[in-house]
């Protein structure tokens, strides 16, 4: 990044691929042949789970199919509605609520259990819902 003076570069989310080319022309197709790879290799098994969770955690009132179709029809109109730093910042928190979830879940589990270590998990469940709670996006 040497090559690249602080404040040279202008703030967007393509300004990583307009750098790279200046590195190497050959950079910038791969790049985005990578990213676009990634992001569709997450979206086909997220999508893939998601429905059955869905159908899951309702009782079967809303069928796999329907599950599939709300969230087809979320992650497209956020795609349409929001940019991509906004997109990026609903995703980070929906992580860490997930994830203060989990720790939630795992510090009951270890205080049943009798284990002094459910403080930690406790705590990062905590930690977890702050983030959450109190995160900052990132501002152009």
């Amino acid at each position: 990044m040497f090559l690249f003076p602080a404040g040279s570069v202008p703030f967007s989310e393509t300004a990583i691929v307009g750098m790279m080319g200046q590195v190497a022309p050959v950079l910038p197709p791969l790049l985005i042949l990578a990213a676009l790879s990634a992001q569709l290799s997450a979206a086909i098994a997220d999508t893939g789970g998601s429905g059955g969770l869905v159908a899951e955690l309702t009782g079967r009132r809303v069928s796999e199919r329907m599950g599939y179709a709300g969230l087809v029809a979320l992650g497209i109109g956020m795609t349409w509605m929001l940019d991509v730093f906004q997109i990026i910042a609903y995703a980070s928190r929906a992580f860490a609520l997930y994830y203060a979830l989990q720790a939630g879940l795992a510090a009951m589990a270890r205080h049943r259990a009798g284990r002094a270590d459910a403080a930690l998990y406790a705590g990062l469940a905590v930690l977890g819902l702050l983030m959450a709670a109190l995160g900052a996006p990132v501002e152009g």
